[in-house]
């Protein structure tokens, strides 16, 4: 299974952020499959690659609990193509 996951880069006391898709059953800091965008919570500043986000969530990539919030607040969910709606007789 593929999770979307912060990997921690940079300094002590100056951490920066890679979000990852990475395999969950690698450490935090294990090789990631692609790097998918860069989040520095110093400057508050967010860099994202939504199409390649929006490939690894329609292929069942689950996000953790801080890369959804960050997503959500990028407005990136609201990309995702809607499922395919079924038509009521």
């Amino acid at each position: 299974m593929v999770k979307l996951r912060l990997k921690r880069c940079g300094r002590k006391q100056r951490a920066v952020y890679r979000i990852v898709a990475i395999d969950v059953r690698c450490r935090r800091e294990g090789r990631d499959l692609r790097k998918v965008g860069f989040y520095d919570p110093i400057k508050n500043q967010t860099y994202l690659n939504v199409p390649a986000i929006l490939y690894f969530l329609e292929k069942g990539a689950q996000p953790t609990g801080t890369v959804k919030d960050i997503l959500r607040k990028a407005e990136v969910f609201k990309e995702l193509r809607p499922k395919q709606t079924q038509l009521s007789k």
